[in-house]
């Protein structure tokens, strides 16, 4: 195992001041960045990397390693020293070219960029969050299949700015209730902020915080070799608790005139004060981005033993394999997200089965329950709302401090929290996570949605009651420009099913989209069952965009997503009364249909017909469908609180009202 016990303080010292120089040299020559979290947390830092954090970076994927989670993603010059002194590939000339254009340093971390970067940090306390997310991940793996072969530890580096943020409150909280041992964290508390001195608007006693908590604390010199590994190893045998070290640290240590200071928390030193502060730390002056000859020798002796490990757990998972076939089948599934065969054929048969007007929202929870039975490593959960969502995973128990086998996360009223707990469950590549609340608290989640596209993760983001039909409710919960905002975020593919088969093949799209998050709206009322031309078939509606009904008129066409194509339908008919033929289209899914050809999209949608568009929600945006000269109706203004169906009247949302608006267009 990797050695926590005795610790050489010269050479820990001399490792973290090379971490030092390679931080000030880089944000120098960047004339950009953040230089005094990595000198105030270098120390702590190699200790950690040094003697207890288990990693191998010829095999970065490697499930049986720790995690290293840098929230304090500002800070990113001490991860990138730590990659390159490490044996991750990360040369000095990525160094040299700190923030600079398609370097593989970045200013904050990003995920699938550089080996050995676990998560996209920057947004303060999402990185505190995902990391809460990576534990529960190894606890449910631990439970499934093996306890020592997943007994693995979720470090991380937070800051003074991590703390305060909200998300990293929900998600601490929860941590606590779920006594995630797994999860140790090293708070750099150095009193210093952007704006100055912490205490002008952070007093509280982050100590007892977190005792309340429910964690594990302890105080220490963030500087004092010996007191930060004996704080690891207490930490490591605390296994009912998470844990949080307060380490003590002074921001820019080694600078002589900036040293606790702000001026080094967001900017460079200066080029005389990098020299004065090498000299203050005992690096060549003369030298920039140097590495000490005893420092990668030392690095290379701490990776035998790091190797030795790794073919360890690599000896013990083949006996492992070899004595377990059955879980290793699902293990080898649920790693792989591979899409059983039968999959599409079941989710079609379900939606098929459906006759009458039914709400999305309940038909998305049959359609989980098949979902669950055919993927392992599905998982998640509702912020509070399990039985509105219709998310909750029948014949599976919660998870629970006790027991981690389940596949339903209790996630509590913690919107924020658990968008980004998902994310680090989906960071593991195990996971395929999903949440749950209504559409307008989707603000409440956005950081973590926007992240997960960012870092191409297939988190499953669900929504219901998705518009003004909510209700009674009245406009508090009433969402109107969030379908359109969301569909703003590259990378993010929403759907807003009309009916169960468009919630099937939703769902079975997201779960072939392995790059990318999906986010799916669903209704509170009953919606009915599609009447499609005898020539629609299932893959049409995989293309995002298809002709439901109407496919032989191409000189009007009305579109709609959602509860709307309903209405569309009923204006179709009405409309074939007057002796008037209109092809009604539906668009699931905005971004598959627009990935699809120009000749698809013009043989669904004609670019010389007539084109009018029905969504409950803002119209701006349905110009890239309708075209300059089209109609589009929406709803533009807020919501009221009244009866689902007295707000359609109210709203225009009826087949005459829509009707009316029509021809008066036309």
């Amino acid at each position: 195992m990797v050695s926590e016990m005795t610790i050489d303080n010269e050479k820990l010292k001399l490792l973290a001041n090379t971490i030092r120089g390679l931080a000030m040299d880089a944000v120098e020559r960047a004339n950009s960045g953040h230089p005094g979290m990595p000198m105030g947390t270098a120390d702590m830092a190699s200790v950690l990397w040094a003697h207890h954090l288990r990693f191998n970076p010829k095999d970065p994927g490697w499930m049986g390693r720790d995690r290293f989670v840098l929230s304090a993603g500002h800070g990113s010059m001490l991860l990138y020293s730590l990659l390159h002194l490490f044996g991750y590939g990360l040369s000095k000339s990525e160094l040299e070219n700190f923030r600079q254009w398609q370097s593989l340093t970045p200013g904050h971390p990003e995920y699938g960029l550089t080996s050995g970067v676990e998560t996209t940090t920057g947004p303060l306390g999402q990185g505190f969050a995902n990391g809460v997310g990576m534990a529960i991940g190894a606890k449910a793996m631990q439970a499934r299949y093996d306890q020592k072969l997943f007994d693995y530890n979720i470090y991380g580096i937070v800051s003074d700015g991590d703390l305060m943020e909200g998300v990293a409150n929900e998600a601490a909280s929860l941590a606590g209730h779920l006594g995630l041992g797994n999860l140790i964290y090293l708070y750099d508390d150095n009193k210093i902020s952007i704006g100055g001195h912490t205490d002008v608007c952070y007093t509280e006693d982050v100590s007892k915080k977190y005792e309340a908590l429910g964690w594990h604390v302890q105080s220490i010199d963030g500087h004092d070799y010996e007191a930060v590994n004996a704080a690891l190893i207490a930490a490591k045998s605390e296994k009912a608790k998470p844990s949080i070290i307060i380490a003590r640290t002074t921001i820019a240590k080694g600078s002589p005139n900036k040293a606790n200071t702000a001026d080094s928390h967001g900017a460079p030193l200066g080029a005389e004060e990098v020299r004065l502060s090498k000299q203050e730390l005992g690096c060549p002056t003369d030298q920039s981005f140097y590495v000490p000859e005893e420092v990668g020798v030392y690095c290379c002796q701490l990776m035998e033993q790091r190797v030795s490990d790794y073919d360890q757990w690599k000896s013990s998972f083949a006996k492992w394999s070899s004595s377990n076939a059955e879980l290793v089948e699902s293990f080898k599934q649920q790693c792989s997200a591979e899409i059983s065969a039968s999959l599409k054929k079941e989710l079609i048969a379900f939606a098929e089965g459906v006759t009458a007007d039914t709400a999305t929202r309940a038909l998305s929870g049959q359609a989980l329950q098949i979902l669950a039975a055919n993927m392992p490593g599905l998982i998640g959960g509702s912020a509070d709302l399990e039985p509105s969502n219709k998310t909750l995973i029948k014949g599976s128990p919660d998870v629970t401090r006790e027991d981690f086998s389940g596949k339903n996360l209790r996630f509590g009223v913690r919107e924020h929290a658990m968008g980004a707990i998902s994310n680090g469950l989906a960071y593991s590549k195990n996971w395929i996570p999903y949440t749950a609340t209504f559409l307008v608290f989707s603000d409440y989640m956005r950081p973590a949605m926007r992240l997960a596209a960012l870092s191409h993760l297939q988190t499953f983001f669900i929504f219901t009651h998705d518009s003004f039909w909510v209700g009674e409710d009245g406009p508090t919960h009433q969402p109107i420009e969030h379908c359109m905002s969301i569909r703003l975020m590259p990378n993010m593919y929403l759907y807003r099913p009309a009916d169960a088969l468009e919630v099937a093949l939703c769902y079975y799209a997201g779960m072939t989209r392995k790059n990318a998050p999906s986010t799916f709206l669903f209704t509170r009322q009953n919606v009915p069952v599609l009447k499609r031309d005898s020539n629609c078939t299932p893959d049409d509606i995989l293309k995002g965009g298809y002709v439901v009904s109407g496919s032989d008129c191409s000189d009007l066409v009305l579109v709609a997503t959602g509860s709307e194509v309903g209405i569309m339908q009923d204006v179709s008919e009405a409309l074939s009364k007057k002796g008037i033929s209109a092809r009604v289209v539906s668009i699931p899914c905005w971004e598959l249909f627009f990935e699809q050809d120009q000749e698809y999209q013009n043989s669904v949608i004609p670019a010389e017909a007539r084109k009018v568009s029905l969504e409950a929600g803002v119209t701006a945006g349905w110009e890239r469908v309708v075209g300059e000269k089209g109609l589009a109706l929406g709803l533009d203004h807020y919501g009221a609180s009244a009866p689902g169906e007295v707000l359609a009247e109210k709203f225009g949302f009826t087949a005459e009202a829509v009707l009316a608006k029509m021809e008066h267009w036309l």
